[in-house]
């Protein structure tokens, strides 16, 4: 393992959601302290269950593991985190200052920049020189900041005073408020992240396009701050051996190597190692000391017929939503879960039908056109351009605020529009405009991924408790877009996810949020499903019967309707391939009948 040789003192494994990384990390931590080192694994991932693998209660202290000597454990909850981070913040000015303006300090303190500013908080005492880590040879994270939390962290100018001064402005700006320790520790540890004698930051990756992409931008942000000790692991790589005698796999196969084969040149300049595709969950001690071996254990695959899963498909859903006539369907999910292409079947499956419908994104990653490379009747596609919208927002924020500020506020205001959250408030009037439309036909959305998405509908409260507050008392009639998310009558949110732990628990959190705001998710999918797909392959089938758990904890305990979408063979681009995931599904029985059948046939032949 190219990321394993001369071990520096501090790990960071970084990537989208569901590649690794905290499995990768742990199988790390294990790896060196089985070499007699001592190490301290460190996890924010509420995924994670760390606990679990070691068979003992961490939680946020340092804890020993037992079962391998020389390793300790910590984690760190990112969103206990951020909430003690809120109260320390706003608990001195309750009942102090106006209730309007706590109200304002609480509105900037609720999107994702607060999580991750407060997780870095909490990092900070373990990046310098400190008798709490003085035991410890090696620290393992299991996540990374951003660059732009990095950023934030490294300009001049006063933090503190500036929730009170924001005018109530929607920004990243306000959470470094809370920062309690000295400005000298924050600069310590953000040396120790840029020092590539002493880190060393692993970019995890799937041989997908949209994990690769995410990949080569974190690359080129980490990098261009000073991260330079760089590495590259691709993760679940599917062995060509499973390609022998299962159509599938051969394509699966095919289509990865495609990806590993145009890497982005940022990327193919880093070590990279592969780790394959494993048939077991990543659960327990052997099975975490197998992720980084050279030689694969011998493994029994069950060779038995493949799981049979009887869940809704997606027609079953498309029915449901093409009754109505017309409203708002928005499709809602973390990056890679195909959004984008879902978004586009349910469009084309609502246009086939004869039903007027508006396709339209807000994530930069989508490639609509290329999907849809047919026209269809009744179907009108547009974007919405983060980049355009953003730039047309902070030319405006720089122009009026940033005119009268000296230069640290202004590089202060500069950092704080390069965030994510700028982005989404940015997208938010054409957004609302589209939205619009969905009294008199079917507008259909892909949404960007998670956290833009929450912080997408923060700015969308804020401005519905504006509305609310000026037409108070007016006795005139409203309908803000808040109030039109919120009413299921209008609205249907369909969460994907993927037939994974991680996802799952992702989508549930979304959920949670969604609900927060008065917002109930309509229906769940279960995208590119392996145990829907029937493989032949041993080690897909293996992968299937693992899917079960998590399609059974979608459907009992997180989703009021749900559909399950097979992973397909062929790429689903173009408007046949589309149409073909809306359509009902063929039972397995009927499928086997068929296949008899049409065997029969060509022997009579």
């Amino acid at each position: 393992m190219h990321f394993l040789d001369q071990p520096p003192r501090f790990f960071f494994f970084t990537g989208k959601g569901g590649v690794g990384k905290t499995s990768i990390a742990c199988a790390t931590a294990i790896r060196l302290a089985e070499a007699g080192r001592r190490v301290l694994l460190v996890s924010t991932d509420p995924a994670s269950n760390v606990g679990q693998v070691f068979g003992v209660t961490i939680g946020n202290r340092i804890t020993a593991m037992a079962a391998v000597p020389g390793l300790s454990a910590l984690e760190i909850d990112p969103q206990a985190a951020a909430q003690a981070y809120r109260d320390r913040i706003v608990g001195p000015v309750r009942g102090v200052l106006p209730d309007a303006v706590v109200r304002s300090m609480e509105e900037q303190l609720s999107g994702a920049c607060t999580t991750e500013i407060a997780a870095f908080d909490e990092f900070t005492g373990l990046l310098v020189d400190s008798p709490l880590t003085a035991g410890f040879e090696h620290i393992i994270f299991d996540t990374a900041p951003t660059g732009h939390t990095i950023r934030l962290l490294q300009l001049p100018g006063a933090w503190t005073g500036f929730l009170a001064e924001g005018k109530g402005d929607a920004s990243c700006l306000g959470p470094l408020a809370g920062l309690e320790k000295q400005r000298a520790q924050y600069k310590a540890a953000v040396g120790a992240l840029a020092d590539p004698q002493r880190t060393r930051l692993v970019l995890v990756a799937r041989a997908q396009q949209s994990a690769v992409r995410e990949a080569a931008r974190t690359h080129e942000e980490l990098a261009a701050i000073g991260l330079s000790q760089q590495y590259l692991v691709i993760n679940g790589v599917l062995p060509r051996g499973e390609a022998a005698h299962d159509p599938l796999a051969a394509t699966l196969c095919e289509r990865e190597q495609s990806v590993l084969a145009a890497l982005p040149e940022v990327l193919k300049a880093l070590p990279c190692d592969q780790l394959p595709l494993k048939p077991f969950n990543l659960m327990g001690l052997d099975a975490l000391r197998q992720l980084l071996s050279d030689t694969d254990a011998e493994v029994a695959l069950d060779a038995g017929p493949p799981p049979v899963l009887d869940a809704p498909d997606l027609a079953t859903l498309v029915d449901e939503i093409a009754a109505d006539g017309h409203g708002l369907v928005m499709v809602m999910g973390k990056g890679g879960v195909g959004k984008t292409t879902l978004a586009a079947a349910v469009a084309v499956e609502l246009a086939h039908r004869g039903l007027p419908v508006h396709l339209t994104t807000s994530d930069p990653a989508a490639h609509l056109r290329e999907t849809l490379e047919g026209t269809l009747e009744h179907l009108t596609l547009s974007r919405i351009d983060p980049r355009a919208e953003t730039e047309r927002y902070r030319t405006q924020v720089l122009t009026t605020k940033g005119a009268k500020l000296d230069a640290a506020g202004r590089a202060l205001l500069e950092e704080d529009l390069r965030s994510p959250c700028t982005e989404e408030i940015a997208v938010f009037q054409a957004f609302s405009r589209i939205i619009r439309e969905a009294g008199k036909k079917f507008v259909v959305m892909d949404t960007a991924p998670t956290g833009h998405t929450l912080l997408l509908l923060d700015a969308t409260g804020a401005y519905h408790r504006e509305i609310e507050r000026q037409m108070d008392g007016t006795g005139l009639h409203y309908v803000t877009p808040m109030m039109q998310l919120q009413d299921p009558r209008q609205t249907k949110v369909l969460l994907v996810t993927l037939a994974e732990t991680t996802p799952v628990l992702e989508a549930a959190n979304l959920q949670a949020d969604l609900r927060r705001a008065g917002i109930e998710p309509w229906a769940w999918i279960v995208n590119n499903s392996v145990a829907a797909a029937r493989p032949r392959s041993a080690l897909l089938r293996q992968r299937a019967r693992n899917e079960l758990r998590e399609i059974d904890t979608v459907a009992t305990r997180h989703a009021r309707r749900h559909a399950v979408v097979a992973l397909q063979k062929d790429e689903p681009v173009g408007v046949e391939r589309l149409l073909a995931l809306s359509r009902h599904a063929t039972p397995p029985a009927h499928e086997e009948a068929n296949q008899r059948m049409a065997a029969t046939q060509g022997l009579q032949g």
